[in-house]
């Protein structure tokens, strides 16, 4: 389970397993529709981190990290973060798996908005 340690009131040290990894990707997995732009940026990007170095807040993908946790670290001046190898890899994989079903939902929500915003324009013209 994550562990949260306020250190001072700039500084945070998070600790992650393996089992918050499972968490991510359960959460990501039952509430897809939600965080399907974070999987995509997260199974694009980590490989630009070598995996273990990635940052959730380069790219606004945190959501999903500050759920596990309980709490938003950015509102600090600084944290770390403390995690094995295999949470990272165990979360790329589990992005991997989520990654296609994502952006079919992205793809159709914006579809689905762009004929919306068309059908409003037809009726208000």
């Amino acid at each position: 389970m994550a562990h949260v340690e306020i250190i001072n009131e700039t500084t945070l040290r998070l600790t992650l397993g393996l089992e918050d990894a499972a968490s991510m990707i359960q959460i990501a997995q039952r509430e897809q529709a939600t965080y399907a732009q974070e999987i995509i940026t997260i199974y694009e990007k980590m490989p630009v981190f070598e995996f273990t170095h990635f940052c959730f807040y380069a790219y606004e993908s945190a959501r999903l990290f500050e759920r596990v946790l309980e709490m938003g670290p950015k509102s600090y001046l600084s944290f770390s973060l403390d995690a094995p190898d295999s949470f990272f890899y165990a979360l790329y994989g589990g992005m991997a798996a989520l990654y296609e079903s994502s952006v079919k939902l992205i793809q159709q929500t914006s579809t689905a908005t762009t004929v919306s915003t068309e059908s409003d324009v037809k009726i208000n013209a």
